[in-house]
């Protein structure tokens, strides 16, 4: 793909990474695709495809995605917003206001029958949810709780908790954890958690909160929790290609039962860089970027995370991931954000003065799934 005439040499720059999206499109990979850049005080929005499969319905700048995980760094920064005024003490134990939790059983290993359990040490503490060491979450196994979970759906999805936050925190605390409270790293669960106890805290809905201490004072205008607008179609790959995993007028197309901050966010590929750019600059409302980037694992739980982050990662306090040592090619110490499994991905990089974001409607199947080939090329338009 050759620049256009006249094209500015921050265009230039990055006609690779948007020719890279374009091609995963006309391949077939996803049927379209939003990206958007930040570098050198510039943003560019680059959209390709289109919403549906067999359509003729354009991606534009302005489409809203299911961005899954990348929810997290949004509620990280909500709840961060919350201790910077007072509201919230990082060490207080939630059965304050969680009454649910307050009678809370171990496995004596992660593997083991439900009934062999022994009780919990200590209690679940407001910073163990965002720091996703409470002791409940992703089961990446056929154990008695990983089934357990399923059955009592509230095990971690694709679609948000089709539960009323009360029904699913009573059925996820009645289940035992997979660790003690505050040793090991288990991924999401804390994060819907962490909605429910905001949520009762205040008062006040999560998506009320949201839009008055994050996304209003950023100008986030795309970013809710349901529209009634139609949506692209977001599809799971199978066996004869690309299967509708929710159609335009699905979940997301009326209010939830549970407002997830796990993965229950829509947004644009402009507003999830608009949030990652306010913290490399240090511009959250009411909140230090340094508060939502610390690293508050010990080693004993960091060691656990990164079996599912990989090497050099930590998890951070404002619910997202940090680079500590490079790991990848495209990685530096201090880069930051995270990736949904609906396809999904944003990262700030203060290193390098970049942020950008990938928004797709094609689910991840795993680990090795992923936008590895966006991320290389992005950092190669800003190295060579």
């Amino acid at each position: 793909m050759s620049p256009a005439p006249g094209a500015s040499r921050w265009d230039m720059t990055f006609t690779e990474l948007f020719a890279l999206v374009d091609t995963h499109v006309a391949e077939g990979r996803f049927p379209g695709a939003v990206a958007a850049v930040r570098h050198a005080g510039t943003t560019h929005v680059h959209a390709a495809g289109v919403q549906h499969v067999g359509s003729s319905a354009p991606m534009t700048p302005e489409t809203p995605f299911r961005i899954a995980s990348l929810t997290k760094p949004f509620g990280g920064v909500l709840a961060q917003s919350l201790i910077a005024d007072g509201t919230l003490d990082p060490a207080a134990d939630v059965t304050r206001w969680l009454p649910e939790l307050a009678d809370l059983h171990v496995l004596v290993h992660p593997t083991a029958g439900l009934d062999v359990r022994v009780p919990a040490r200590g209690p679940v503490t407001v910073a163990d949810l965002l720091q996703m060491t409470a002791g409940f979450g992703l089961r990446m196994d056929a154990s008695p709780l990983a089934h357990g979970m399923w059955e009592q759906q509230v095990a971690p999805g694709p679609l948000p908790p089709a539960l009323d936050p009360d029904t699913w925190l009573t059925r996820l605390g009645a289940l035992p954890l997979a660790d003690q409270p505050g040793e090991g790293w288990q991924y999401h669960s804390g994060s819907d958690v962490l909605g429910v106890l905001l949520a009762r805290v205040t008062g006040r809905s999560v998506a009320g909160l949201l839009a008055e201490r994050v996304t209003g004072p950023l100008g986030l205008t795309h970013t809710r929790f349901w529209t009634a607008d139609p949506l692209p179609t977001a599809y799971a790959p199978g066996e004869d290609g690309l299967e509708v995993l929710d159609p335009p007028d699905g979940v997301w197309s009326r209010p939830p039962v549970f407002e997830s901050l796990g993965g229950g966010l829509l947004s644009t590929a402009a507003d999830v860089a608009g949030l990652l750019g306010a913290i490399a600059d240090d511009a959250l409302p009411g909140v230090a970027a340094a508060d939502v980037l610390r690293d508050p694992l010990t080693d004993r739980q960091r060691a656990s995370a990164q079996a599912f982050l990989g090497p050099g990662r930590t998890w951070a306090a404002g619910n997202l991931e940090l680079t500590l040592e490079v790991s990848d090619p495209w990685t530096t110490p201090g880069r930051f954000g995270w990736t949904g499994g609906t396809g999904t991905t944003g990262y700030g990089d203060p290193t390098l003065d970049l942020v950008a974001v990938l928004l797709t409607q094609r689910m991840m199947t795993g680990p090795h799934d992923g936008p590895e080939e966006f991320w290389q090329a992005a950092h190669d338009a800003v190295t060579r």
